[in-house]
Protein backbone atom coordinates (compact mmCIF):
# COMPACT_ATOMS: atom_id res chain seq x y z
CA UNK A 1 0.00 0.00 0.00
CA UNK A 2 1.21 3.53 -0.65
CA UNK A 3 2.27 5.55 1.81
CA UNK A 4 0.67 9.58 0.87
CA UNK A 5 0.89 12.68 3.33
CA UNK A 6 -0.20 15.84 2.49
CA UNK A 7 1.52 19.10 2.12
CA UNK A 8 0.00 22.52 2.64
CA UNK A 9 3.00 25.03 1.89
CA UNK A 10 2.48 28.18 3.91
CA UNK A 11 4.76 31.08 3.38
CA UNK A 12 3.98 34.15 5.35
CA UNK A 13 5.97 36.87 2.07
CA UNK A 14 3.08 36.52 -0.51
CA UNK A 15 3.30 39.11 -2.62
CA UNK A 16 -0.35 39.96 -2.78
CA UNK A 17 -1.10 39.06 0.88
CA UNK A 18 1.55 39.32 3.53
CA UNK A 19 0.53 36.85 6.55
CA UNK A 20 -2.57 35.46 4.32
CA UNK A 21 -2.27 32.19 6.15
CA UNK A 22 -3.10 33.62 9.85
CA UNK A 23 -5.60 36.00 8.57
CA UNK A 24 -9.15 35.15 10.23
CA UNK A 25 -11.89 33.80 8.30
CA UNK A 26 -14.78 33.35 10.12
CA UNK A 27 -13.13 32.91 13.79
CA UNK A 28 -10.32 30.87 12.20
CA UNK A 29 -6.66 31.73 10.60
CA UNK A 30 -6.96 30.47 7.08
CA UNK A 31 -4.58 27.96 7.98
CA UNK A 32 -6.74 25.91 10.27
CA UNK A 33 -9.29 25.91 7.65
CA UNK A 34 -6.85 24.25 5.44
CA UNK A 35 -5.88 21.88 7.27
CA UNK A 36 -9.12 20.93 8.71
CA UNK A 37 -10.13 20.46 5.06
CA UNK A 38 -7.20 17.90 4.44
CA UNK A 39 -7.51 16.03 7.48
CA UNK A 40 -11.23 15.33 6.23
CA UNK A 41 -9.53 13.24 3.44
CA UNK A 42 -9.41 9.27 4.38
CA UNK A 43 -6.29 8.80 1.86
CA UNK A 44 -3.32 10.47 3.60
CA UNK A 45 -1.48 9.15 6.24
CA UNK A 46 -0.02 13.09 7.92
CA UNK A 47 -0.32 16.07 6.63
CA UNK A 48 2.73 18.31 7.04
CA UNK A 49 1.90 22.29 7.03
CA UNK A 50 6.07 23.51 5.53
CA UNK A 51 6.17 26.70 5.96
CA UNK A 52 9.13 29.41 6.50
CA UNK A 53 7.61 31.44 9.23
CA UNK A 54 7.10 30.70 13.42
CA UNK A 55 4.06 31.91 13.53
CA UNK A 56 2.56 30.12 11.57
CA UNK A 57 4.16 27.08 12.80
CA UNK A 58 3.36 28.13 16.38
CA UNK A 59 -0.28 28.50 14.91
CA UNK A 60 -0.38 24.95 13.63
CA UNK A 61 1.00 23.40 16.70
CA UNK A 62 -1.17 24.67 18.79
CA UNK A 63 -3.76 23.67 17.23
CA UNK A 64 -2.78 19.64 18.46
CA UNK A 65 -4.58 17.94 15.34
CA UNK A 66 -3.45 14.58 15.38
CA UNK A 67 -1.12 13.32 12.82
CA UNK A 68 -0.26 16.88 11.36
CA UNK A 69 3.19 18.25 11.33
CA UNK A 70 5.26 20.96 10.50
CA UNK A 71 8.14 21.28 8.46
CA UNK A 72 10.46 24.72 8.26
CA UNK A 73 11.74 25.00 5.33
CA UNK A 74 13.96 28.14 3.92
CA UNK A 75 12.41 30.95 3.07
CA UNK A 76 13.88 31.67 -0.12
CA UNK A 77 11.97 29.03 -2.16
CA UNK A 78 10.28 30.81 -5.35
CA UNK A 79 7.49 28.13 -5.20
CA UNK A 80 5.29 26.19 -3.09
CA UNK A 81 6.49 23.13 -5.51
CA UNK A 82 9.98 23.92 -4.43
CA UNK A 83 8.96 24.01 -0.49
CA UNK A 84 7.07 20.93 -0.45
CA UNK A 85 10.03 19.32 -1.95
CA UNK A 86 12.41 20.02 0.96
CA UNK A 87 9.48 19.08 3.33
CA UNK A 88 9.75 15.82 2.20
CA UNK A 89 12.76 15.05 0.61
CA UNK A 90 14.42 12.84 3.72
CA UNK A 91 10.86 11.27 4.64
CA UNK A 92 9.85 7.87 3.61
CA UNK A 93 7.16 8.42 1.40
CA UNK A 94 5.68 7.17 -2.09
CA UNK A 95 3.91 10.37 -3.08
CA UNK A 96 2.67 13.34 -2.01
CA UNK A 97 -0.41 15.45 -2.75
CA UNK A 98 0.04 19.36 -2.59
CA UNK A 99 -2.54 21.37 -1.47
CA UNK A 100 -2.45 25.03 -1.43
CA UNK A 101 -2.18 27.46 1.56
CA UNK A 102 -5.09 29.65 0.19
CA UNK A 103 -7.69 27.18 -0.42
CA UNK A 104 -9.97 26.98 3.00
CA UNK A 105 -12.87 25.08 1.24
CA UNK A 106 -10.92 22.75 -0.44
CA UNK A 107 -13.20 19.04 -0.93
CA UNK A 108 -11.59 16.61 0.58
CA UNK A 109 -13.18 14.01 -2.00
CA UNK A 110 -10.87 15.18 -4.77
CA UNK A 111 -7.56 14.59 -2.42
CA UNK A 112 -8.93 11.72 -2.13
CA UNK A 113 -9.34 10.94 -5.93
CA UNK A 114 -6.15 12.61 -6.26
CA UNK A 115 -4.71 10.00 -4.32
CA UNK A 116 -6.27 7.01 -5.48
CA UNK A 117 -4.87 7.87 -9.04
CA UNK A 118 -1.36 9.11 -7.73
CA UNK A 119 -0.86 5.49 -5.93
CA UNK A 120 -1.70 3.32 -8.88
CA UNK A 121 2.25 4.19 -9.95
CA UNK A 122 0.79 4.82 -13.68
CA UNK A 123 1.12 8.68 -13.43
CA UNK A 124 4.31 10.57 -12.16
CA UNK A 125 1.87 13.90 -11.58
CA UNK A 126 -1.99 14.32 -11.25
CA UNK A 127 -3.95 17.46 -10.88
CA UNK A 128 -7.65 18.21 -11.48
CA UNK A 129 -9.83 20.70 -14.09
CA UNK A 130 -13.10 21.78 -13.65
CA UNK A 131 -15.56 22.78 -16.74
CA UNK A 132 -15.49 26.70 -17.93
CA UNK A 133 -19.07 27.41 -17.70
CA UNK A 134 -18.44 31.13 -17.66
CA UNK A 135 -17.31 32.46 -21.67
CA UNK A 136 -15.87 35.63 -19.92
CA UNK A 137 -13.46 33.40 -18.50
CA UNK A 138 -12.43 31.15 -21.84
CA UNK A 139 -10.16 34.60 -23.05
CA UNK A 140 -9.25 35.62 -19.49
CA UNK A 141 -5.41 34.84 -18.92
CA UNK A 142 -5.67 34.29 -15.53
CA UNK A 143 -7.92 31.30 -15.76
CA UNK A 144 -5.61 28.60 -16.75
CA UNK A 145 -6.92 26.66 -19.51
CA UNK A 146 -6.13 22.52 -19.37
CA UNK A 147 -5.91 20.44 -22.26
CA UNK A 148 -5.75 16.84 -22.00
CA UNK A 149 -6.53 13.63 -24.31
CA UNK A 150 -9.07 10.72 -24.12
CA UNK A 151 -7.49 8.93 -21.15
CA UNK A 152 -6.90 12.08 -19.21
CA UNK A 153 -2.91 12.51 -19.94
CA UNK A 154 -2.44 16.48 -20.03
CA UNK A 155 -1.45 17.88 -22.94
CA UNK A 156 -0.75 21.37 -22.30
CA UNK A 157 -2.43 24.23 -19.80
CA UNK A 158 -2.13 27.93 -21.25
CA UNK A 159 -3.15 31.23 -20.62
CA UNK A 160 -4.82 31.75 -24.14
CA UNK A 161 -7.61 30.38 -25.00
CA UNK A 162 -7.06 26.79 -25.61
CA UNK A 163 -8.54 25.02 -28.15
CA UNK A 164 -8.75 27.55 -30.72
CA UNK A 165 -12.21 26.84 -32.52
CA UNK A 166 -11.55 27.94 -36.34
CA UNK A 167 -15.16 27.54 -37.36
CA UNK A 168 -16.97 28.88 -34.54
CA UNK A 169 -20.81 28.98 -36.17
CA UNK A 170 -23.06 26.30 -34.54
CA UNK A 171 -20.47 25.04 -32.64
CA UNK A 172 -21.24 24.35 -28.98
CA UNK A 173 -18.43 25.41 -26.30
CA UNK A 174 -20.15 23.12 -23.48
CA UNK A 175 -17.51 20.59 -22.48
CA UNK A 176 -14.54 22.41 -24.35
CA UNK A 177 -12.75 24.42 -22.17
CA UNK A 178 -11.74 22.91 -18.71
CA UNK A 179 -10.29 25.43 -15.97
CA UNK A 180 -7.25 24.39 -14.44
CA UNK A 181 -7.30 23.40 -10.46
CA UNK A 182 -3.86 24.32 -9.02
CA UNK A 183 -3.78 21.28 -7.01
CA UNK A 184 -1.42 18.72 -7.63
CA UNK A 185 -0.15 14.79 -6.56
CA UNK A 186 3.54 13.69 -7.47
CA UNK A 187 5.27 10.27 -7.05
CA UNK A 188 7.90 11.47 -4.24
CA UNK A 189 10.32 10.49 -6.89
CA UNK A 190 9.61 12.40 -9.17
CA UNK A 191 8.61 15.29 -7.24
CA UNK A 192 12.62 15.63 -6.07
CA UNK A 193 13.30 15.04 -10.12
CA UNK A 194 10.58 18.06 -10.74
CA UNK A 195 12.46 20.87 -8.50
CA UNK A 196 15.92 20.44 -9.96
CA UNK A 197 14.96 21.06 -13.64
CA UNK A 198 15.76 24.09 -15.03
CA UNK A 199 12.86 26.46 -16.06
CA UNK A 200 11.69 25.61 -19.35
CA UNK A 201 10.80 28.02 -22.47
CA UNK A 202 7.36 27.52 -22.41
CA UNK A 203 7.39 28.03 -18.32
CA UNK A 204 9.20 30.83 -18.64
CA UNK A 205 6.57 32.20 -21.26
CA UNK A 206 3.25 31.27 -19.73
CA UNK A 207 4.44 31.37 -15.99
CA UNK A 208 3.01 28.17 -15.86
CA UNK A 209 4.97 25.63 -13.47
CA UNK A 210 3.38 22.41 -14.90
CA UNK A 211 4.56 22.93 -18.48
CA UNK A 212 7.93 22.05 -16.72
CA UNK A 213 6.56 18.77 -16.21
CA UNK A 214 5.27 18.54 -19.67
CA UNK A 215 8.68 19.32 -21.65
CA UNK A 216 10.17 16.75 -19.23
CA UNK A 217 7.80 14.24 -20.88
CA UNK A 218 5.76 14.24 -17.35
CA UNK A 219 2.60 11.78 -17.65
CA UNK A 220 0.11 13.81 -15.88
CA UNK A 221 -3.48 12.76 -15.17
CA UNK A 222 -6.32 15.67 -15.23
CA UNK A 223 -9.01 14.75 -13.13
CA UNK A 224 -12.12 15.83 -14.01
CA UNK A 225 -14.24 17.69 -11.22
CA UNK A 226 -17.02 20.52 -10.40
CA UNK A 227 -15.51 21.61 -7.39
CA UNK A 228 -13.45 25.00 -7.39
CA UNK A 229 -12.32 25.86 -4.01
CA UNK A 230 -11.93 29.19 -2.80
CA UNK A 231 -8.86 30.69 -3.45
CA UNK A 232 -8.56 33.65 -0.94
CA UNK A 233 -5.46 35.53 -3.11
CA UNK A 234 -6.14 39.16 -1.55
CA UNK A 235 -7.57 40.88 1.87
CA UNK A 236 -10.87 41.58 -0.75
CA UNK A 237 -11.29 37.54 -0.99
CA UNK A 238 -11.72 37.33 2.84
CA UNK A 239 -14.83 38.83 2.66
CA UNK A 240 -16.06 36.31 -0.06
CA UNK A 241 -14.58 33.22 1.46
CA UNK A 242 -16.40 34.52 4.94
CA UNK A 243 -20.08 34.25 2.69
CA UNK A 244 -19.01 31.26 0.89
CA UNK A 245 -18.05 29.12 4.40
CA UNK A 246 -21.09 30.44 5.53
CA UNK A 247 -23.36 28.97 2.81
CA UNK A 248 -21.39 25.94 2.20
CA UNK A 249 -22.13 22.51 4.00
CA UNK A 250 -18.77 20.43 5.10
CA UNK A 251 -17.34 18.88 1.99
CA UNK A 252 -19.72 21.10 -0.60
CA UNK A 253 -17.93 22.32 -3.67
CA UNK A 254 -18.25 25.81 -4.37
CA UNK A 255 -17.97 27.82 -7.80
CA UNK A 256 -15.92 30.86 -6.43
CA UNK A 257 -14.88 32.69 -9.32
CA UNK A 258 -10.77 33.09 -8.21
CA UNK A 259 -7.45 32.81 -9.90
CA UNK A 260 -5.68 29.45 -9.92
CA UNK A 261 -4.50 28.77 -6.81
CA UNK A 262 -0.61 30.16 -5.84
CA UNK A 263 1.41 29.20 -2.87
Amino acid sequence: MSKIVGVIPSRWGSTRFPGKSLAMISGKPMVQWVVERVKQAQKLDAVIVATDDERIAKCVQSLKIPDVQVAMTRPDHPSGTDRIAEAVQDLDVDAVINVQGDEPLIDPALIDELADVISTGEWDMATAATPIVDAAQITDPSVVKALFNRHGQALYFSRSTIPHIREPEGVSTKGVYWRHIGIYAYRRDYLLKLVLEPVCALENLEKLEQLRALDMGCRMKVIKTQDFGIGVDTPEDVAKAEALLGKAPAGAPTDFPGGEAHE
